[in-house]
């Protein structure tokens, strides 16, 4: 099952999931969502709309050419989409909007009675000393001085939370994509930061206090301490996901690599094509794991 850690939530008629536009009173949630087995995330509601689309067709369950509705219409924060088992949500840019929608997304599942779950962070990233297209799967996240852990402060008090991802998944994760052989994937460490310009030593922000050989000098660090990517989320996506019992992976693919510069210079054409390699991998390792449970009833 899928853990909830709130003993409040007990005293509560009925839960609004207000960013869902969801609720225990308004909507059956076990009708709707007690059948869901895989969940992917990603930043943009067009990408997860565009993923929903792509595992209609990899699971051949569905028309892909189907008008796929938007469960959380009701809200403008986040977007859902379901086909068969597989759930689709948006999750916005940064540790907060990830955070919220992990919040009423764990809640969601635990209401809905959802078991043996998994849940797969997709999306991009930079990244060091890696070729761009290269698609990573995170061994651990890390902050921005290298370290696998989550803070927050809470009650004033600032509360320290475990960054492990489940090592088994990226290991089946990284076989499946070697059986795909369509592209490079490899297995490392993500940093996770809170912001996408100095906080990624950038040289292009609106602020800049550091040179050229100051941020090669970190990157370098970083690279040392087994960083190959960095985006914005991973940290406390793995850190909500141990503390609910959810089986979680993080596949981000590279952009570019950041040692050789900060702004993307690649094509429309080839960027939308590196978007689309955690879609056909998470999509395979899919349908390859449905097929294994088919098989063994």
């Amino acid at each position: 099952p899928v853990y909830v850690h709130n003993p409040h939530l007990d005293a509560l008629k009925d839960d609004i999931l207000y960013h869902f536009s969801l609720g225990t009173g308004s909507h059956n949630l076990a009708a709707m969502f007690g059948d869901v087995k895989f969940v992917c995330v990603g930043g943009s509601p067009w990408r997860m709309k565009s993923f929903t689309e792509f595992i209609a067709a990899e699971l051949a369950m569905e028309d892909p050419k189907s008008e796929y509705p938007n469960i959380c219409a009701g809200t403008d924060r986040y977007a859902m989409y379901k086909v068969g088992p597989v759930l689709s949500v948006s999750h916005g840019m940064g540790i907060p909007s990830i955070a919220i929608m992990l919040h009423e997304l764990i809640k969601l599942l635990h209401h809905a009675h959802c078991t043996d779950v998994t849940i797969i962070r997709i999306g991009t990233s930079g990244g060091i000393g890696l070729e761009p297209g290269t698609v990573v799967v995170t061994k651990q996240s890390v902050d921005a001085t290298f370290l696998p852990k989550f803070e927050q402060v809470i009650l004033g008090k600032t509360v320290v939370r475990s960054t492990d991802l489940d090592q088994r998944l990226a290991q089946e994760l990284l076989q499946c994509s070697k059986g795909l052989n369509q592209f490079e994937t490899v297995i490392g460490n993500t940093m996770c930061t809170l912001d996408f310009y100095e906080g990624q030593a950038r040289l292009d922000g609106a602020f800049c206090s550091y040179t050229e050989a100051d941020k090669q000098e970190y990157l370098l660090k970083a690279k040392e301490a087994g960083v190959c990517n960095i985006e914005m989320e991973s940290s406390v996506f793995a850190a909500m996901c141990k503390l609910s019992g959810l089986r979680a992976a993080v596949v981000c693919v590279t952009l570019l690599d950041r040692l050789k510069g900060d702004q993307l210079s690649s094509s429309h054409e080839v960027l939308s094509n590196y978007q689309l390699r955690p879609q056909i991998l998470v999509g395979s390792y899919i349908r390859k794991q449905l097929k294994a449970k088919a098989g063994n009833r």
